[in-house]
Formats: C-alpha cells, structure tokens, sequence
C-alpha cells in the first residue's frame, strides 16, 4: 500500500485518521489496475460531495471521507461482480469482528460472521 502520511492531519493533510486515507490508496489502486478510470473516479466522488452539500452535510474530513467511501463502493458495484448487497454484507461482518476484537488484536472477520 502507499505511503498514506501526506493524507492525514498530523502532517497537515486531508484525514484525521489512517483508514480515512486509505479508501483514496484502494481508489487510486483500482485506477491503476482499470477496474475504473480516474475520471470515473472524479466524477463518482464529485457526485458524492455534491449530494452532501445538498443534504447541508458540515465540509469536514469526516464528511469527505464518507463521500470519498460511497464513491468507491458504488463504482465497485457498477464496475465488479461485487454488488452492493455483498458490500454492505461484509461491512457488517467486518463491523462484528471489529467489535468483537480486544483493543490491540489484529481484526479476523470469522470473528463478524
């Protein structure tokens, strides 16, 4: 995975935490792989922050990371044979395991399922 430092906060960037950065490092990665183009991409994601400003959502790093996540996980249904049905499965079985893990673990998603 890419060096995500120039994305979070503590170094003056975008997010404030490191997941926050990494949907922009899966995105960029399936760019490059031409699962979709960076113009998909763009768009996708300018479609998202375009429907938060309309929802009167606050600009702040939580708001950008949401919509950069709804952008990459409906280019992933359009452009995969991963529906959205199987995306919002595994986030609640990634959310279980995630719960389910004692602070400092590594997450296992048999734990979530």
């Amino acid at each position: 995975m890419k060096n995500l430092s120039p994305f979070l906060k503590n170094d003056s960037a975008v997010f404030d935490q490191p997941w926050h950065a990494q949907v922009l490092a899966v995105a960029d990665g399936l760019v490059q792989s031409g699962l979709f183009s960076a113009n998909q991409w763009a768009a996708a994601l300018g479609q998202q922050r375009h429907e938060a400003e309309t929802q009167q959502k606050p600009d702040t790093a939580e708001t950008y990371y949401h919509c950069a996540l709804a952008a990459l996980e409906t280019l992933l249904s359009q452009n995969s044979g991963v529906d959205r049905a199987t995306i919002n499965q595994r986030s609640a079985i990634w959310a279980r395991a995630y719960l389910a893990t004692p602070h400092g673990q590594p997450v296992l998603l048999e734990a979530g399922e």
